[in-house]
């Protein structure tokens, strides 16, 4: 299946566990509780895709472009996003623990609740992203760009945020608690009840 024009298909429900799909066109394709574990989707073209719920653990997804599409829900359990672009990508509840997300496009993405426990976010671009209650507690997001992100009720305890850019950022309720800000910009950021020396939540 690799590199085949798969756009607008339905792959609802389907088991795709392990298939080569680097560099195949799903543009459109509905994918919702599709079964993706360890796949190969390098490079592939995933915009628009519905992808609600989908299972992608360690999946294989480097480079490949996801913008605007719908992973509400989606298990991503340290699957492979480098250089990914998901921008405008919906997130909502979706487990993305132990994620590389590193020089990924998130710019505009939702991640609402979301699960990034442990994710390499390193240089990521998270630019205008609704992060509210997410949880990024030990997550990597050194040089990482969150420039008037939203990050309202976010757990960043632990979370290391060197050199990372808040500028404008809405920390309202944010637990920072032992997170390494060395260097980082938080200049204009909004910090109402903004948690820097309390406790970790497990």
């Amino acid at each position: 299946m690799r590199g085949c024009n798969f756009s607008g298909a339905d792959f609802n429900n389907r088991d795709l566990t392990g298939a080569n799909l680097s560099g195949a066109n799903l543009r459109g394709a509905d994918l919702s509780g599709a079964t993706f574990p360890d796949a190969n989707l390098t490079g592939a073209n995933l915009t628009g895709a519905n992808l609600r719920d989908a299972y992608l653990e360690f999946a294989d997804l480097a480079g490949a472009n996801l913008t605007d599409a719908n992973l509400t829900g989606a298990d991503l359990t340290g699957a492979d996003l480098t250089g990914a672009d998901l921008s405008g990508t919906t997130f909502k509840d979706a487990d993305l623990g132990g994620v590389d997300l590193r020089g990924a496009n998130l710019a505009g993405a939702t991640f609402e609740r979301a699960y990034l426990r442990r994710a390499n976010l390193r240089g990521a671009t998270f630019a205008r992203v609704y992060l509210v209650g997410a949880d990024l507690a030990g997550a990597d997001l050194a040089a990482a760009d969150l420039r008037y992100a939203n990050l309202a009720g976010t757990n960043l305890c632990e979370a290391d945020l060197t050199g990372a850019d808040l500028t404008g950022a809405d920390l309202t309720g944010a637990n920072l608690t032992d997170a390494n800000l060395t260097d980082a910009n938080l200049s204009n950021t909004k910090q109402v009840l903004t948690i820097f020396n309390g406790r970790c939540r497990n």
